[in-house]
């Protein structure tokens, strides 16, 4: 065997809150990983999702709430040689962990994301999910929804996800690109349009972009969340 040709242990890590009618679906997709781990990591859920998390067969635990929390007490706790951060309402494409380590072994870089595709009816979705993939490849900037993986000992040697309430992942992206680009995956992850159906396709993103580009211009975090929930 070409042990070049060998994909990377890969720990799988899902932050978790108040996600009860979304976890079975959830579970089954991780179940049929082939990771190393998959770590799913509540924040202090209040509606049955830690029963089911329990009753899963999964390692699981618990932390204080906030994404960046949940994530990094899920790394604290992984062996893989690469971490995948993992949206409850994301799914990963068919043969994700091998096209991960494909993508890290021929480029020699250190992290990547997926492109993204946003279900939905809402015809929109599809051009803002392009738009999404275009900013990313050119700023170099991943986020959340896009399956953000990355070598445990760069992610280590980082200190992890800033301890902040928003815009962890952009605030990672810039720290990463010290050491080089991401590895940018043509096939898609799926990522819920449930944000966007509920509170309007154009509301949205004018929200989004707007909460970007206040964290640019130095708005805190904490006032961030306050606008985004």
């Amino acid at each position: 065997m070409n042990c070049q040709r060998c994909s990377p242990s890969v720990s799988v890590i899902v932050p978790v809150f108040n996600e009860c009618d979304n976890l079975p679906a959830l579970l089954a997709h991780v179940k049929n990983l082939a990771a190393l781990q998959v770590i799913l990591v509540d924040g202090g859920s209040s509606d049955g999702s830690q029963q089911l998390l329990a009753e899963s067969g999964l390692t699981w635990l618990s932390s204080r709430p906030g994404r960046a929390r949940q994530m990094n007490a899920g790394a604290s706790q992984a062996t893989g040689d690469v971490l995948l951060f993992l949206h409850a309402d994301t799914r990963l494409p068919e043969h994700s962990l091998a096209l991960l380590g494909d993508g890290l072994d021929n480029s020699n870089r250190v992290w990547g994301r997926f492109n993204v595709s946003i279900a939905g009816a809402s015809p929109w979705l599809k051009c803002i999910a392009f738009m999404m993939n275009q900013r990313s490849r050119l700023t170099g900037i991943a986020t959340g929804d896009q399956a953000i993986f990355i070598q445990r000992r760069v992610f280590e040697s980082l200190g992890g996800y800033a301890d902040i309430v928003l815009m962890e992942d952009v605030e990672l992206s810039k720290r990463l690109k010290c050491y080089g680009p991401p590895v940018c995956i043509r096939q898609k992850v799926i990522t819920s349009g449930r944000r966007w159906q509920k509170n309007g396709v154009v509301k949205t993103v004018l929200l989004m972009w707007w909460l970007r580009f206040a964290y640019w211009c130095g708005v805190s975090p904490v006032r961030l969340a306050r606008w985004y929930s």
